[in-house]
């Protein structure tokens, strides 16, 4: 008994130790890209759905930035410490819409980062412009945390 009981503190430990060190990774907040642009996701419902809003930092347009309003969805049927989802974002200041799709990670630093791919459409006067109504993109978003003053 006395050999045992070394044995199962170590791996008592090691299944503690391994707990401790997956965090979750969650999409409520505020969180910034590469490019500046920031958003602030709401909490998830039931479904996993959630609403937020989107103010970019970059516009190809000669209008004015507004914040605009973003719906997405956060896949809750596995629950995962780091998990896909999926938002669109319906820009007020221009005919278009971008959808974006990624996962929340938890890096080894601890941070959370999202990690996104999107589509942004454009409106187009004709069908023969069609080529040219979508673009193409990555970003990477880190938390916005707040300074305290």
């Amino acid at each position: 008994m006395v050999q045992v009981t070394p044995f199962l503190l170590v791996l008592s430990l090691a299944l503690m130790a391994h707990g401790l060190s997956e965090r979750k990774c969650m999409l409520t907040g505020r969180w910034i890209n590469d490019l500046g642009s920031n958003m602030t996701i709401g909490d998830l419902n039931r479904k996993g759905e959630f609403a937020g809003s989107y103010h970019t930092a970059v516009t190809a347009t000669t209008n004015d930035i507004q914040v605009s309003p973003l719906q997405g969805s956060q896949h809750r049927t596995n629950q995962k410490s780091q998990p896909t989802f999926g938002f669109t974002v319906n820009w007020k200041f221009s005919d278009s819409i971008t959808v974006f799709t990624g996962q929340c990670f938890v890096d080894d630093e601890g941070k959370e980062v999202l990690k996104t791919m999107w589509l942004l459409r454009s409106r187009v006067d004709n069908i023969k412009d069609d080529w040219k109504a979508t673009r193409v993109g990555t970003n990477t978003f880190t938390r916005l945390h707040m300074q305290k003053e």
